[in-house]
């Protein structure tokens, strides 16, 4: 949070997390409000997933010590423990 992703209050922020400042906008203002709330919650919904998906990813590599990234998507056979 020391330039990038920093609230900056008085700069016109929508909701917490907004943290264009003032500064981006690509369309997101000519949305209606239920619009906004739409791709507000499929962005959530994306998030989630991912953070289900990167969990899933820990799991397996716990239960048999073979991270699968490494292994079995990018042919590297490499000795873990």
């Amino acid at each position: 949070e020391l330039a990038v992703m920093k609230d900056i209050e008085g700069t016109g922020n929508e909701f917490v997390g907004d943290f264009r400042n003032g500064a981006l906008d690509f369309g997101w203002d000519s949305f209606d409000e239920e619009t906004k709330l739409s791709k507000r919650a499929i962005e959530l919904n994306n998030g989630r997933a991912a953070q289900m998906g990167i969990l899933a990813l820990m799991v397996h590599e716990k239960l048999d010590g073979n991270p699968y990234i490494i292994n079995s998507l990018l042919g590297s056979p490499v000795a873990f423990n």
